[in-house]
């Protein structure tokens, strides 16, 4: 074995022994808790985070015990302590407040949403919005998640994602049905991706929820990684894929590489 193979080796080995399961477990846990308000049960929480009830239940007694938690017996939700996670977040400022008044302008031009997201797993973060005033039957927030294979944003940031971690996110994703509509072939949403990529763009059409399209471009950080993706979201009965492509694209691109081109200075 060569000297750089050894030297692989024992880093990947020092990384497995340094990655504590229950550290994700219980972020997994706090994750399952994805809407404001939201009360689930010890069952609903194994669920949603694919473990067993068993794990599960200890690690909700566990937050519950440091007051993360509160539980009427049957039924737990957060409690505002978990705010102080956030608080050096919070108080460092948004990092994405700059690029507010952009996703604005484009709202104002087009009348729909738009909004910036970052890849975080198999999933997409939203980190600025610009809503819309339309009623939309996907309710998002900064903050909101998204699967990444079945959004415009996402697929953007799948497409310019290194080889490696491609196969990561292929490897460790479960690729999920929506709608009728949704791309679940693995082979095929590699081919997508692909496109999207040689034409620096993505449109889906009724992927995630029925009704629902948009457009995305890559958003691209001052050593030119894509390290985000801004996008438009419509209803499909307003918008069709054609007009997304004709009227929408050309102002998204814009936009994206404005946002870039700040993004890139600080």
């Amino acid at each position: 074995m060569s000297r750089q193979s050894v030297t692989e080796s024992r880093s990947a080995t020092r990384g497995r022994s340094e990655h504590l399961q229950s550290l994700e477990r219980g972020l997994a846990v706090l994750r399952a808790f994805g809407e404001p308000g939201a009360s689930l049960t010890i069952s609903e929480v194994a669920e949603r985070t694919a473990l067993s009830r068993a794990t599960a239940r200890r690690i909700l007694l566990t937050l519950h015990e440091l007051g993360y938690v509160e539980s009427d017996k049957r039924e737990f939700s957060l409690t505002a302590s978990i705010l102080d996670l956030a608080k050096p977040f919070i108080t460092s400022g948004d990092p994405w407040q700059f690029a507010k008044s952009y996703l604005q302008s484009l709202t104002d031009r087009l009348g729909e949403s738009a909004s910036i997201a970052v890849l975080d797993g198999t999933e997409i973060l939203y980190v600025a919005r610009s809503p819309t005033r339309r009623l939309m039957t996907l309710a998002v927030t900064v903050g909101s998640r998204l699967p990444a294979h079945a959004t415009s944003k996402g697929r953007v940031l799948l497409a310019f994602l290194p080889e490696a971690e491609l196969e990561a996110y292929f490897g460790r994703t479960a690729i999920a049905r929506y709608t009728d509509k949704t791309v679940v072939d693995e082979q095929q949403l590699r081919g997508i991706l692909t496109d999207v990529r040689r034409q620096g763009w993505s449109i889906v059409d009724q992927q995630l929820e029925e009704g629902l399209c948009s457009v995305a471009a890559p958003v691209t950080d001052a050593s030119g990684r894509v390290g985000a993706a801004l996008s438009v979201c419509a209803h499909a009965g307003r918008v069709d894929p054609a007009t997304l492509r004709g009227e929408f694209l050309p102002l998204v691109l814009e936009t994206a590489r404005r946002v870039s081109a700040v993004w890139s200075r600080r």
